[in-house]
């Protein structure tokens, strides 16, 4: 069977599950349909089927691979429930924080901008953040079948070698705080990207303040 063959007949099978994802709102306790929706559904099962192939480099493929696998695996499983959930806790424990939760299907994406994480040009974490990414540790173990992506960016002053060192090294830095709490480090995938994927522009000073930031992505694994 083909490749193409074999992705279709995976999709079919993956969506005779989705009459059965009936989960209980996280806030409300009432009756919902999971947020593995039919669309959720199919792009997890794509995920486990084209991961492995897509990505700039190694490190983003096999970030891929393994975030789509892990989706495509428990689309059956409650996996909706499981990220409702854990969104839940983790929007409790870091409020007033000053850490950005954002949700996109069965991902969950924390921002953590670099001027409260770190002191200026240094990858070492600043003593007033430990609690927050102790929260984070915290939620990370309870819901210990999530797949963590951490992700370094700068903003574009200095030079290109320089900023990718910084963020890799901020990126490690967030990774070796979390194994200190007990975090499997066999669920990392840490990755620094440096200034090449801004989220605003590096033409002002809120801009480049924006695009400082470390993020930690949350998906379901096996």
């Amino acid at each position: 069977m083909k490749i193409s063959q074999k992705l279709v007949a995976y999709l079919l099978a993956g969506s005779l599950t989705l009459t059965s994802c009936q989960t209980a709102n996280p806030y409300t306790g009432e009756s919902q349909k999971a947020k593995a929706t039919t669309g959720a559904l199919i792009g997890g099962l794509l995920g486990a089927g084209i991961g492995a192939l897509s990505g700039g480099d190694s490190t983003e493929r096999k970030q891929r691979a393994l975030i789509g696998a892990g989706v495509g695996a428990l689309a059956g499983g409650g996996i909706g429930a499981y990220m409702d959930k854990q969104e839940a806790e983790l929007r409790r424990e870091l409020e007033g924080t000053g850490v950005g939760i954002s949700r996109n299907g069965n991902q969950i994406s924390l921002v953590m901008p670099g001027d409260i994480t770190f002191t200026t040009g240094s990858a070492g974490i600043s003593g007033e953040f430990y609690p927050t990414l102790t929260s984070v540790a915290k939620v990370l173990n309870k819901f210990d079948k999530t797949m963590v992506a951490i992700t370094g960016h700068t903003d574009n002053v200095g030079g290109r070698d320089y900023n990718y060192r910084l963020s890799q090294a901020r990126a490690n830095s967030v990774a070796q705080f979390l194994r200190t709490q007990k975090v499997a480090p066999q669920r990392f995938q840490v990755s620094g990207r440096g200034m090449d994927q801004p989220v605003a522009s590096n033409n002002s000073a809120a801009g480049r303040q924006a695009n400082r930031r470390v993020t930690i992505q949350l998906a379901p694994m096996n």
